[in-house]
């Protein structure tokens, strides 16, 4: 499959009305053809949970989006912006790097495993990138990354390194340092499923407190039910690389109208 084959989804119109939009994506990795000419779009400002069995290829959305797994067909826009093509010469043609960093800016991603530099303090975690990606002086930086370490809760924190915090501390770190890039687009992939149980709770606290700000386009994979009631403007259950279905928390959840839903809450709820 070819990322360069132009098709009618190589349109550079600005979307208004669409923050992410993915046109017929592929991704293959040796046999397994992990998403399957995948549609979805995500408007501005809404919250989208996605869930699924493991291995159907929930998260590998979320990588291709942060650039983390180039699709081998299908495009990607980020607010009307094509994310993998780029215009040249009245054409639209596969995008240098230099022009998908320049799109990558709007989007963060936090990971299930916190990746924190260890060797630097919380704060330092959280300013580092708005300093070497976006250009702020350090005053600047430490000015947002200081609100942003209030904000999650960890504002007596600052100066502590991540082998002195918590998992769910390391946690609220990475949502404060991908916070500070003001990412118009912010990913979380299964973000409490590493934590221990008691520290769930005050990672999912600072999320719905991200939710209910609804300035934030979030896409987020998770098996918490509960928080995909409360906060997720939508819910996808995803399975063999397609949107098997969608709707509203309260419809999906509480009266889904594929078994392969059901079976699947069923299992996760009695976990």
């Amino acid at each position: 499959m070819d990322t360069n084959a132009p098709d009618d989804s190589l349109r550079v119109d600005a979307h208004s009305d669409v923050m992410v939009r993915m046109r017929r994506i592929n991704k293959i990795f040796g046999e397994n053809h992990v998403l399957r000419d995948l549609d979805l779009d995500v408007a501005p400002s809404e919250k989208v949970v996605i869930i699924g069995p493991s291995g159907s290829g929930k998260t590998t959305i979320l990588r291709v989006i942060m650039t983390l797994e180039r699709p081998n067909s299908g495009t990607v826009e980020i607010d009307g912006r094509h994310l993998y093509h780029e215009p040249r010469n009245g054409d639209v043609v596969e995008a240098g790097e230099k022009h998908i960093r320049e799109v990558r800016t709007d989007i963060s991603m936090v990971f299930q495993h916190f990746n924190l530099f260890p060797h630097m303090t919380a704060l330092e975690n959280v300013t580092l990138a708005p300093v070497k990606v976006l250009g702020l002086t350090r005053e600047e930086a430490h000015e947002r990354g200081t609100d942003l370490m209030k904000m999650v809760g960890l504002g007596d924190k600052a100066d502590h390194y991540p082998a002195e915090l918590s998992g769910g501390q390391k946690q609220r770190v990475a949502i404060a340092r991908s916070l500070a890039m003001r990412p118009k687009v912010m990913l979380f992939d299964e973000v409490t499923s590493a934590l221990d149980p008691e520290l769930v709770g005050e990672v999912l606290a600072v999320l719905k407190d991200i939710a209910s700000q609804g300035t934030m386009t979030m896409m987020l994979v998770t098996h918490e039910m509960g928080f995909a009631r409360e906060a997720a403007d939508r819910v996808l259950m995803f399975d063999h690389g397609q949107v098997l279905e969608e709707g509203t928390p309260e419809r999906l959840l509480r009266d889904p109208e594929h078994e392969r839903t059901r079976s699947f809450l069923r299992a996760v709820l009695e976990h």
